[in-house]
């Protein structure tokens, strides 16, 4: 496994998983995954499907506790964090769901708005400002009074960055953001996040089974395998990889032969 640095001490990382076991019933999803991850970075995170990425992702927000080891961001341990605590901590994280996760009775401006009514006391103009304004950084300005079910997909992914960057947050979670749009579009949604991570100044945490969106937009790539990290690199480094695993994967080729050759 690579041991990732960031500046000139692990300790330096803005969120550190150190050592992370969990498992549901029977299964361990993971299993000792173990990666730092450096302020302002675009880490993305790659590997087969229900191999506990968005496991991981949980854990980072503490939505999920592990078995084992632990998570700390900016020398909290969001691990060991009780629930009413945990509740700040959160403020400074966005969160991008796969499928938008829009709410399908609120207008565009009332979902980009919920966590502003939630945990801020602003006015109404300034929360209408700031809705504004992220909408326009997205590339949706006018579409504050559309319902969900008047967007397109793309749009709904575009509407839940907004949502996620409203309270800008230092860290932005994403998973799968370009699953089920179409190459222009998840193009557009690459971009998107680029943008966002320089305008914010923001650590983005990517999920995602997209390798061009991964070389596009990733500082460092991860790759999770039966719950553990077995590689990080940047793009040219996972492109050129001699680990047979994670060549096999972001080739797209059958996986038993590599599984049977190295049993």
């Amino acid at each position: 496994m690579t041991d990732v640095v960031c500046a000139t001490k692990p300790s330096e990382g803005l969120i550190r998983i150190e050592q992370v076991w969990k498992r549901f019933g029977s299964t361990h999803v993971l299993r000792g995954a173990h990666i730092n991850i450096c302020r302002g970075e675009t880490l993305v995170i790659i590997g087969e499907s229900g191999c506990g990425k968005s496991v991981l992702l949980k854990h980072i927000i503490g939505l999920l506790r592990p078995d084992k080891g632990r998570v700390i961001f900016d020398h909290i341990e969001i691990s060991a964090t009780d629930e009413t605590d945990l509740a700040t901590v959160r403020r400074r994280f966005g969160m991008v769901f796969q499928l938008a996760a829009l709410f399908d009775s609120m207008s565009v401006r009332e979902n980009v708005a919920f966590g502003l009514y939630r945990h801020t006391n602003y006015s109404e103009d300034r929360i209408s400002s700031i809705v504004t304004e992220k909408l326009r950084l997205v590339g949706l300005s006018g579409v504050e009074s559309k319902m969900p079910s008047e967007l397109s997909g793309g749009m709904r992914k575009r509407v839940g960055i907004a949502r996620a960057i409203a309270l800008d947050p230092e860290v932005i979670l994403y998973d799968e953001p370009t699953t089920g749009l179409d190459p222009i579009m998840s193009d557009v949604i690459n971009e998107l996040i680029l943008r966002v991570q320089r305008s914010q100044n923001t650590t983005s945490i990517v999920v995602t089974h997209d390798m061009k969106s991964a070389y596009k937009i990733g500082t460092r790539i991860a790759m999770l395998h039966k719950g553990k990290i077995i590689q990080v690199g940047t793009p040219e480094e996972i492109q050129n990889t001699t680990n047979p695993i994670v060549g096999q994967f972001i080739r797209g080729e059958a996986r038993e032969r590599i599984e049977e050759s190295l049993a």
